[in-house]
């Protein structure tokens, strides 16, 4: 073989070596048995056909490829928001893997995260000792604050009711009575990741609001001048939330962010593990219900919370992942009405640098047709982005948004000349986005990681700007909202313009007229 210590080849070079060519060669030939080259191509090509694509977008029983995770994701996300608090999830030790190595992957950080470890026996009789067990580990391992409990699939097909499991924990000594244990029923079946984070988020208020499961009095709202700021499942939650904070902090506000992971998610390395890290205390969550108001970011991922913060009296101004110069706007103003304070000079002279930007560089992306796939209150933010910078969001697709998310995706296209003939897809997956791709291609395809099956497939450049994106690194410590965000937004489309650009231009003597030094 040709990998030895004298001579260590890359993997991306290792495996075209002869020896491995050979392999394969005989592997295919002797083990697959798989049909010939000229019929794969065959149906490949048809594959890429509008008859294709009218069976791809019949089919009712199947998906394909889903632009979402599931629940629980979206519950340790949470959980990892709060002060020393552990995420504790109810089902198989391989579920809670996954959840890890999600986040780890993507934010390039450890992610702690514990499983009850239940197996077949759990599944036939019930995981109320796996949670005995696992509440008493994690006490006394992790020497946690708070441990926020949700479930799988396995712990919820069989009915385990998380209340009933804990308080029996708690009688047995497993952790004692008076620490904090919220929870929220998970089911990964239903939903997705941003359904997860509102019933994780809804649980953690609930827990301390409303008497912590009837073993104490329910807090009685006092209100005051604060104001909350919820931001959502984020992606970028590492540079987001250090921009948001510091809005706030020009404006001079009393705020308290409501799950807020961006030091998990960046601790430095200087020597010190740290397990926990920043986060909402216990103290700034109970003091949350005094609030008179909360700024939600993302409408889809908080919709049973934003109905609970209503009921407990406070003002709610829900946003969509607000991207761009309206998007801010609209944050802008709404903090300014509510701390009666005028707009910071430094935010209108931002606002105005970031004006100045795009129409420095709209030229090249006016009339540019973007596909784009990702949570709904995401493509609403980048919808919005890039009708203002004149391009043209042709396909806008949310496996997990709902009809109503796209009948205001649509009003957004409508009320823009360059919405004309752009299209929404809820519901849909990345296999109808290949579809659409070849039926109906466009310049560029913005998503995750792996969208680059897609622009490998159909040779359409893709913009990395969904989570999650496992193949980059450290796009999550750049802020995407506010007036700096957009403009970081601005850049990453202009730098993908500019390399397929030079790509498409880069023979010497046949296509090089165009490659350019000046752009």
């Amino acid at each position: 073989m040709p990998q030895n210590a004298d001579k260590v080849i890359d993997h991306e070079m290792l495996f075209r070596e002869p020896e491995y060519q050979e392999l394969f060669a005989s592997k295919k030939a002797e083990f697959e048995f798989n049909h010939s080259d000229t019929k794969v191509a065959e149906i490949r090509d048809w594959t890429k056909s509008a008859e294709y694509k009218d069976k791809n977008f019949a089919r009712e029983a199947l998906t394909v490829n889903p632009a979402k995770a599931c629940q629980p994701l979206g519950a340790v996300f949470v959980a990892n928001g709060f002060h020393k608090t552990l995420s504790f999830v109810h089902g198989s030790q391989g579920c809670v893997a996954y959840y890890r190595s999600h986040f780890s992957r993507h934010f390039k950080e450890p992610t702690s995260c514990v499983s009850s470890s239940m197996t077949e026996d759990a599944a036939v009789f019930g995981g109320l000792n796996n949670m005995i067990d696992g509440l008493a580990n994690s006490y006394n391992l992790y020497k946690p604050d708070m441990i926020a409990v949700s479930t799988t699939c396995m712990a919820e097909v069989i009915g385990d009711d998380l209340n009933a499991f804990i308080k029996t924990s708690k009688e047995k000594g497993s952790v004692p009575a008076e620490f904090d244990v919220p929870f929220a029923h998970t089911p990964a079946f239903v939903g997705s990741h941003v359904t997860g984070y509102d019933n994780a988020l809804l649980g953690i208020l609930q827990h301390f609001w409303d008497g912590k499961a009837g073993t104490a009095p329910k807090l009685e709202r006092v209100p005051d001048e604060s104001i909350n700021f919820i931001g959502g499942f984020d992606g970028f939650v590492v540079g987001n939330m250090l921009e948001i904070k510091r809005i706030f902090d020009l404006f001079g506000a009393d705020y308290t962010v409501l799950c807020d992971p961006s030091e998990t998610w960046n601790t430095p390395t200087d020597g010190q593990f740290r397990m926990y890290e920043g986060g909402t205390t216990k103290a700034q969550v109970e003091r949350a219900l005094n609030a008179k108001a909360t700024i939600v970011f993302q409408e889809y991922s908080c919709e049973k919370t934003i109905k609970y913060l209503k009921e407990k009296g406070q003002e709610v101004v829900v946003l969509n992942s607000p991207i761009g110069v309206a998007g801010t706007d609209a944050f802008v103003m709404a903090l300014s009405r509510l701390t009666g304070k005028p707009v910071p000079a430094v935010l209108e002279k931002e606002r105005g640098q970031l004006v100045d930007a795009m129409a420095d560089s709209q030229a090249h992306l006016h009339g540019k047709r973007y596909a784009l796939y990702g949570d709904p209150d995401m493509m609403l933010g980048l919808t919005q982005f890039l009708l203002e910078l004149g391009a043209e969001p042709a396909h806008v697709l949310a496996t997990n948004g709902s009809n109503e998310w796209a009948a205001k995706v649509q009003a957004l296209l409508d009320a823009s000349p360059y919405g004309a003939g752009c299209k929404v897809y809820p519901k849909r997956d990345l296999w109808h986005m290949r579809s659409l791709l070849f039926t109906e291609p466009v310049d560029f395809l913005i998503g995750n990681t792996y969208g680059k099956y897609l622009e490998r497939d159909t040779g359409t450049p893709l913009i990395r700007m969904v989570f999650p994106i496992f193949d980059r690194h450290h796009y999550h410590r750049y802020p995407i909202w506010g007036y700096d965000g957009a403009l970081r937004t601005l850049i990453m489309f202009l730098d993908e313009f500019f390399e397929t650009l030079d790509a498409n231009t880069i023979v010497p003597g046949k296509t090089d007229y165009s490659y350019d030094i000046i752009r």
